[in-house]
């Protein structure tokens, strides 16, 4: 335990500089899946139909180990000279981040209560408008549960990533591991741990911010 804490303080300045490599990373794979995820989730309750296939398709790549899909980018983006270090990383941040992101708007809107949006309806409200003020924050708890999920997913997988040269704390770890250093490794694990466990708090105090008073 001395020697771990004895690590954390003389690199510090280090593991500070790979969090914000890690956060960089994670932040932007995750913003773009909600860019992508939310619009998708809110289509396919038009669409039950094709619903079932976009999820099923979001699950298999929920199934894919992570090493192996990072793995499978490498010779395809090689073609542009991208095959290693940041892309890669980040398309299979976003395409992990897909299925929570996805099922849970698409069950959020799903859920809302059909005589709220009666009531909107009968307010004149057009359907984005009752899709804006209505539905989307009646659906928050959940669609932001699917970002929190996402997102703590996107920490994890994202220390996998420095086996690609996309930098992060999983640079302490692997480093750890081809030293044989057992505490660089633990301070690399308990790093991501801590960023997680921030990350999972502050978007749970966003979740409530953004959802109406009495919207479960």
């Amino acid at each position: 335990m001395n020697e771990l804490i004895e690590y954390f303080v003389k690199n510090y300045p280090f593991l500070w500089g790979y969090m914000l490599d890690h956060l960089e990373i994670v932040g932007l794979a995750t913003i773009t899946a909600i860019l992508i995820g939310v619009p998708i989730g809110i289509y396919l309750t038009t669409n039950k139909y094709l619903a079932g296939t976009i999820l099923q398709l979001a699950s298999v790549f929920m199934t894919i180990p992570s090493i192996a899909l990072f793995g499978v980018m490498i010779p395809v983006l090689s073609v542009i000279n991208q095959g290693v270090g940041f892309l890669p990383a980040f398309l299979a941040l976003v395409l992990y981040s897909q299925l929570p992101i996805i099922r849970n708007t698409y069950t959020g809107i799903q859920n809302v209560d059909p005589q709220l949006r009666d009531a909107a309806n009968g307010l004149g409200m057009t359907t984005l408008q009752r899709l804006w003020k209505v539905e989307i924050p009646n659906a928050m708890p959940l669609i932001m549960a699917g970002v929190r999920t996402a997102t703590v997913l996107n920490i994890g997988i994202g220390a996998i990533a420095a086996f690609i040269g996309a930098g992060g704390l999983g640079v302490v770890i692997y480093q750890g591991i081809v030293r044989a250093n057992t505490t660089m490794v633990l301070a690399g694990a308990i790093s991501v741990a801590v960023v997680a466990i921030l990350a999972d708090f502050i978007l749970k105090l966003i979740q409530k911010k953004l959802t109406p008073k009495g919207a479960n």
